[in-house]
This record gives C-alpha cells, sequence and structure tokens, in this order.
C-alpha cells in the first residue's frame, strides 16, 4: 500500500510537515512533456504534489534520447503523456492527473488551468503563439507562471506573476514573424548571454528552421531551478524575483548572473542586443536566405 507520508518523508527538514501536506493539496500546470516538461513532473511528483494537469500530443523518438526523462527504447513510439503519466503514478498512485492528449489550445485552455495553482512552461522552444496565450491566460487568472530555458549547459529563469510585468510586454512577440519572435523570446529569455562563447557549431542553430542542439544538463538544470521557485511560489516562503528580474547560471563556465530588463524588449540596451545577434544571422546564413 502506497504511503505519502513514507514516500516523501525525505522532504522533511527543506520543507516542514505543515507544508509537505500543503504541497499534497497543489495543482500544477505543465504544457509539453517532452524536455524540461517531462523533468518539472518527475521532479514535482517527488516533492509532493497533488495535483497536475498535463498536456502533450507528441510520441517519442531517437531524436529525444539525448535529453527527455521518458525516452528509451522500450517507449520509442509511444505518446509522450502516456509514459509520463505512467512514469509520475509510479511515484504516487495518488496523484490526480487533468491530461490533454491533444494538446492546447485556446478552445481549452480554461479546462486546462483550471483549479491551477501555478503554471510551469515547457512548450516547444518555437511554439510561441500558444505559449502568449497560456502566459495571457495566466495572467487573466492571477496565476503565477515560470519559464526556465535549457541553454547551452545551463538555465535562464523567469518568473511572471501577478501584478508584475507581463510576458506580452517582457518579450514583445505580438504582430511580429515568426522567425523575428524566435529572435526576440531566445534574446529575451537570456539577456546576460553566458552561453554564448562555448558554442562550438554555430551552425547547428538554425532559428528559421526551428532547429537547435540541447544539452541533458541543462534540462536537468532547469527542473532543480524552476521547481525551487515553483516550492517557493507555492508555499509563499521567500522571494522570488519577477520580471523583468530574471537569473540565469550557466554551468559550463560557472557564472551566475541576476538579470535586470527594464522595459523588456523596449530597453535600449535589449534593441542593441537584438541588433547585434541580427546581423550575426544574417552574416551566417547561406547566400541565397541572406
Amino acid at each position: 500500500m502506497f504511503d505519502y507520508e513514507k514516500a516523501f518523508a525525505r522532504n522533511l527538514g527543506w520543507v516542514t510537515q505543515q507544508e509537505q501536506q500543503r504541497l499534497r493539496t497543489k495543482k500544477i500546470a505543465i504544457a509539453g512533456l517532452g524536455g524540461v516538461g517531462g523533468q518539472y513532473m518527475m521532479t514535482l511528483a517527488r516533492m509532493g504534489i497533488g495535483a497536475f494537469s498535463i498536456s502533450d500530443f507528441d510520441r517519442f523518438d531517437w531524436a529525444n534520447f539525448n535529453r527527455q526523462a521518458g525516452a528509451f527504447v522500450s517507449t520509442v513510439g509511444r505518446p509522450k503523456l502516456d509514459v509520463m503519466r505512467e512514469s509520475v503514478l509510479d511515484i504516487n498512485p495518488e496523484i490526480a492527473l487533468s491530461a490533454f492528449p491533444a494538446g492546447i489550445d485556446r478552445s481549452n485552455l480554461d479546462q486546462f488551468l483550471s483549479g491551477v495553482d501555478l503554471y510551469v512552461d515547457s512548450l516547444d522552444f518555437f511554439a510561441l503563439d500558444i505559449r502568449q496565450a497560456v502566459f495571457k491566460a495566466c495572467r487573466e487568472r492571477g496565476i503565477p507562471a515560470i519559464t526556465a530555458a535549457p541553454l547551452g549547459m545551463g538555465t535562464a529563469f523567469l518568473a511572471f506573476l501577478p501584478g508584475g510585468m507581463s510576458f506580452d510586454d517582457y518579450f514583445g512577440l505580438a504582430g511580429q514573424p515568426a522567425a523575428e519572435q524566435a529572435l526576440r523570446f531566445l534574446v529575451g529569455l537570456a539577456p546576460s548571454g553566458l552561453h554564448a562563447g562555448y558554442l562550438v557549431d554555430k551552425s547547428r542553430v538554425n532559428l528559421q528552421a526551428q532547429e537547435g542542439p540541447s544539452t541533458a544538463m541543462a534540462i536537468q538544470l532547469c527542473a532543480g531551478v524552476a521547481s525551487v521557485q515553483a516550492i517557493k511560489l507555492l508555499l509563499g516562503r521567500g522571494h522570488v524575483d519577477a520580471a523583468p528580474w530574471g537569473m540565469h547560471f550557466d554551468a559550463y563556465t560557472g557564472r551566475l548572473k541576476r538579470t535586470w530588463l527594464p522595459g523588456g524588449h523596449r530597453n535600449p540596451l535589449q534593441k542593441l542586443r537584438l541588433a547585434v545577434v541580427r546581423r550575426m544571422i544574417r552574416s551566417q546564413a547561406p547566400a541565397s536566405q541572406a
């Protein structure tokens, strides 16, 4: 027989017994269960979170093996949602799951966010239209929304909290072409650029083709950082910096940077960064695309 208290007793000390019981009552929404999403769910389930709202329409494939929690030879071709649902229920069979196997869109956001205490962003990097819609819906409902980006061998964290700067004001994606949205999202996630210096093959980054490299270390760092901030928000314990403040930790360079981007995408320094990256992309593009 499953015993919640025994299963999560080793959390006690870093959380109180009363706080552990509070985590048992909390519901977290995670959209996307591939890279960071699968690790988020596993980590938060082991913290004793009692309910999740989850979505994913994809299936595991060989390209997922370098980083995704549910990617094994035995799971190739299986729906990511099914695999990760089985995994977390094997940790805690009492978890309540609201599952959206066809993914999320504007028609089911109300259901996806119903009763949710926190949204943890894990959509594919290039799924920018639905990402904007989810963050907007969270803001309208007063739901804290956080994101941790796996960049190189580190993570960049941002929190969009009720009453603070919005996702739209920070990134400025609305009305922009897809390539420009991806550029603004990438540079906005980590204005410090700590990861840029050790990218050994720049040809592997192609925003037009929606391709980029990844590492398991970055995914696991994202899960650790985002889950810590999630626990702080859920328990109301300790300060969490909200956008335009952010945090970027890069394990490869051993550097930690607390970022500040007043005005978000309108910040003069950010505009300069974007111009520099645009120029770099154009210089690296084949002549037929330049």
